[in-house]
């Protein structure tokens, strides 16, 4: 049982026509094709938002976890807004206050004769020892 061609249709049929039975090739090209594509525009699109927070984990910033979830909430609403602030916080460099802070407070602290629980149990092993060889006040010294 073969397939006649239609009487109405022309001598010439294009290559991507199939006869019937046959296996569609551009058909099976096209479906890779989009199935390629779709993939490639999800990975493209992974990676630009996950962006910022790959620029902030290269360079160590301290708010790397503000980033993440900057990038996470921009991923999940689709809100522009929240990718453009992780992209200027991976680019901006927030000084770190603390460490001045905790020099002063310890500076502070040897100052007033109070020395810290670090430099006590390092010079003595407990730290009720380190301060029993302090000067009381009021104490006079010959």
């Amino acid at each position: 049982m073969t397939a006649s061609p239609n009487p109405a249709a022309t001598a010439h049929v294009p290559f991507f026509v199939t006869a019937p039975g046959n296996t569609d090739a551009l058909f099976n090209i096209m479906v890779v094709f989009v199935v390629a594509s779709v993939v490639l525009t999800g990975v493209v699109f992974l990676t630009i938002h996950s962006l910022p927070e790959r620029m902030a984990h290269k360079s160590r910033k301290i708010q790397l976890d503000l980033i993440a979830v900057l990038c996470l909430l921009a991923l999940f609403t689709h809100e522009h807004a929240f990718w453009f602030a992780a992209l200027l916080l991976a680019f901006i460099d927030i000084p770190d206050f603390l460490s001045p802070m905790r020099s002063i407070a310890t500076s502070v602290k040897a100052i007033a004769g109070q020395e810290t629980s670090e430099k006590t149990e390092d010079q003595s092993g407990s730290p009720a020892a380190g301060l029993a060889d302090q000067p009381q006040k009021g104490a006079v010294h010959a």
